[in-house]
């Protein structure tokens, strides 16, 4: 099959083309022609205004639930979701039933996964069963093809066994996903700890806790001089505490949500279920303060935390409802109006080229004869998700009907142009 793109501009800071507006032929699946003007046959033909395009996007947080949760979402419906937000690849947690914590589970993953049009990387769990307690087969799974080991949205509580995981996934060049969650706080507490939770009369959780557990995650991992990822930072002193590690010489990185740079504690008012996620939104001044950490460089990757929950567990009392918000189809957008002024190419270092550096990713540099592994978007047209074209099994989402600038228009990968409606 023969796709050519017409008019894009090339985002793509590894190209010989990069920020050249250009034709490109991709013939199946490999880039045949880059040129000004390209006008061999082609099966599809793709022309719209003001495209840009990059290197596919990866996501390294999101929840397929499949197997054991299919009500939430499936393989199939979370790969639809990711291609329509420009993903080509999504890295997929391992809270599922059975847990992806053996050899088996990272084959059923990976088997599925040739069905669709994104490439998924299982997670392994860290802990077998998930429980925090004894040291999953990670060699077994990264053997079978697990692209990083964490316990997902049930981080790792018990120092030793941290210390244990760190020291274990040395041996292979392994990375370890954290959230900075302390269960001690969080179990008690709903929502930011501060002057809107206490009119609103909600309990809530500190900041402070958060921040202990990054620094002691931090020690840990000096302790092993091992790598570490920690996900869904939302206190720009964690972010701080991860910079002075890095400075340091420790392979640590971490990556911030769209929610956490869109909202604050100030949109729970109303006790919209769908703004309770985990870490919680913090309050508007930190929200500031982490996209100032985002333009500074400080962050390096944006996970869309891609939490699909059924409504039985969202449309209920507010500390009864299940933490999680969706947002595939919707990091690009979020992020793009959050902070209209990003550049495109931090952008795109921060959807892409971080996560595949960081994660040892074949990079997709838009070249001649290369593999075509491509997103299409452009950064001023509005895109609003809603329930026609919402792709996942689930709607909980606080963006539904709400006008973002910033649009997706397909992805070329595994040789297929997946264009969205």
């Amino acid at each position: 099959m023969k796709i050519l793109l017409k008019n894009i501009l090339i985002q793509d800071k590894y190209s010989s083309f990069n920020q050249q507006k250009v034709d490109l032929l991709i013939s199946n699946g490999i880039i045949e022609k880059i040129e000004d003007n390209i006008n061999s046959d082609a099966d599809i033909v793709f022309n719209q205004p003001n495209t840009i395009v990059s290197q596919g996007w990866v996501d390294i947080f999101s929840h397929f639930s499949d197997p054991g949760f299919e009500q939430n979402e499936t393989i199939g419906s979370g790969s639809k979701a990711a291609a329509s937000g420009g993903f080509t690849r999504v890295f997929c947690l391992p809270n599922t039933n059975p847990e992806i914590s053996n050899k088996a589970q990272v084959n059923y993953i990976e088997d599925k996964a040739k069905e669709q049009n994104i490439f998924i990387h299982p997670i392994g769990a860290v802990s077998k069963k998930i429980e925090g307690k004894e040291i999953a087969e990670m060699y077994e799974m990264f053997d079978a093809g697990a692209i990083a080991f964490s316990d997902g949205l049930k981080p790792i509580q018990s120092s030793a066994m941290l210390l244990k995981a760190l020291q274990y996934v040395k041996s292979f060049n392994g990375t370890i996903i954290q959230l900075p969650i302390d269960d001690s706080f969080s179990k008690y507490g709903f929502m930011n700890e501060g002057a809107i939770s206490t009119q609103i009369g909600i309990p809530g959780t500190p900041t402070f806790a958060e921040n202990l557990m990054i620094k002691r995650d931090i020690e840990l991992l000096k302790y092993t001089n091992s790598k570490l990822h920690i996900s869904g930072v939302s206190t720009a002193e964690g972010i701080f505490e991860i910079k002075k590690a890095k400075q340091e010489g420790f392979n640590i990185s971490c990556s911030v949500t769209p929610h956490h740079l869109l909202f604050c504690d100030e949109d729970l008012h109303d006790y919209n279920t769908n703004y309770k996620v985990n870490p919680v939104l913090r309050t508007k001044k930190e929200m500031n303060l982490l996209r100032e950490c985002v333009v500074n460089g400080e962050v390096d990757c944006i996970a869309s935390h891609h939490i699909p929950i059924h409504s039985d567990f969202k449309e209920c009392e507010f500390d009864k409802a299940h933490y999680g918000m969706i947002h595939l189809q919707t990091l690009f957008s979020s992020l793009n109006s959050a902070m209209p002024s990003l550049s495109t190419g931090l952008l795109v270092d921060m959807l892409s080229n971080n996560q595949r550096e960081l994660f040892n990713i074949p990079t997709a540099k838009i070249e001649l004869g290369n593999v075509a592994e491509l997103t299409m978007f452009n950064r001023e047209e509005i895109f609003c998700l809603n329930k026609e074209n919402n792709k996942s099994k689930s709607l909980n989402s606080a963006l539904f009907n709400l006008e973002l600038k910033g649009k997706v228009f397909g992805t070329v990968n595994k040789g297929k142009l997946i264009l969205n409606n």
